[in-house]
């Protein structure tokens, strides 16, 4: 598989330059629907970053609606890392594949998402893949995860860098049917809207929460080789307070000041790391890509290694 930094003998100080060098980019190249100029490439190429989309996942999971359109999928029932990261290559496609890698990607999730609908049994209401919002609960839940874990761990981008980030997130989600009608256009007002949809009572614990939060802890046998405790804990207590006790969290001052640690570990340790650890590997890949040499975006590992069970197929 591709998406080694291929200037493996390079000084890590070089390789980490290198890597974000825009003067090595050729002008010609495939940038795909944003490019190495959108902060949707700047924040998603690290991996601190794509750490929230645990807790993007836990906000999914106590959606009645969006955790039926889930299971029809079974994500939580067999294998549900190895699902998960199936379901980040597409979207990372979008944002970091040349235009036929990422048109293909988005076709195919929008063509799954077509026979996806039906009656929630436990809530007697319809539920539709292609429902705004419920794209939008998706879509807001993703982008207030990886910009919290942004500020946790990278803490680069400023209001106008966030504000940039929701406007290109917002393209990213129009191609997968979210009309941009449908979402608020500043950031502040999405938070407003999560908060909203929180108290409006449709959250609730769902079979698929419950799983995940089992594979979250430890507890459950789907995901044996998920050792990530660290990220777990921040994507716990990183939750808003309603969803922490959706999820019986215990949280207290102490919980605030680990959470704080870690990420401000994370920001000390991730600069000292070489490229094939830091950044993702659609990342790594689209950068390859952009210097000419042949790299699928869409083969490319998202999870760490770690994170996948020993034994699947």
């Amino acid at each position: 598989m591709l998406g080694v930094f291929t200037a493996a003998r390079m000084p890590r100080n070089a390789m980490l330059s290198a890597f974000v060098d825009h003067t090595a980019v050729m002008l010609s190249a495939d940038t795909g629907f944003f490019g190495p100029d959108t902060e949707l490439w700047r924040v998603l190429c690290e991996r601190t970053v794509v750490m929230g989309g645990l807790r993007a996942l836990l906000m999914h999971a106590a959606h009645p609606l969006v955790a039926a359109a889930t299971a029809e999928s079974g994500m939580y029932e067999r294998d549900p890392v190895r699902r998960h990261e199936r379901t980040l290559r597409l979207t990372f496609t979008l944002i970091f594949g040349g235009r036929q890698e990422a048109a293909e990607a988005a076709a195919q999730i929008n063509v799954a998402h077509r026979s996806v609908h039906g009656i929630d049994k436990r809530t007697g209401l319809a539920y539709d893949a292609r429902d705004p919002e419920l794209l939008l609960w998706v879509h807001a839940s993703l982008v207030s995860s990886f910009l919290l874990f942004e500020r946790l761990t990278i803490g680069r981008l400023d209001d106008r860098g966030r504000q940039q980030f929701h406007e290109e997130a917002i393209r990213m989600a129009g191609l997968l049917g979210l009309p941009a009608s449908c979402a608020p256009e500043r950031l502040e007002d999405l938070s407003s809207w999560i908060d909203a949809t929180i108290g409006s009572g449709i959250l609730q614990p769902t079979p698929s929460s419950r799983t995940l939060l089992g594979i979250v802890r430890g507890r459950e046998g789907g995901a044996p080789d998920y050792r990530s405790r660290a990220v777990g804990f921040m994507a716990l207590h990183s939750l808003p307070a309603p969803l922490r006790d959706l999820y019986e969290v215990d949280h207290s001052r102490a919980d605030d000041r680990r959470l704080a640690a870690l990420g401000g570990a994370l920001k000390v340790s991730r600069l000292v790391l070489p490229p094939k650890a830091r950044y993702i590997g659609p990342a790594i890949c689209a950068y390859a890509r952009l210097r000419g040499e042949t790299a699928s975006v869409a083969q490319a590992e998202v999870l760490p290694q770690r994170w996948r069970e020993r034994d699947a197929q």
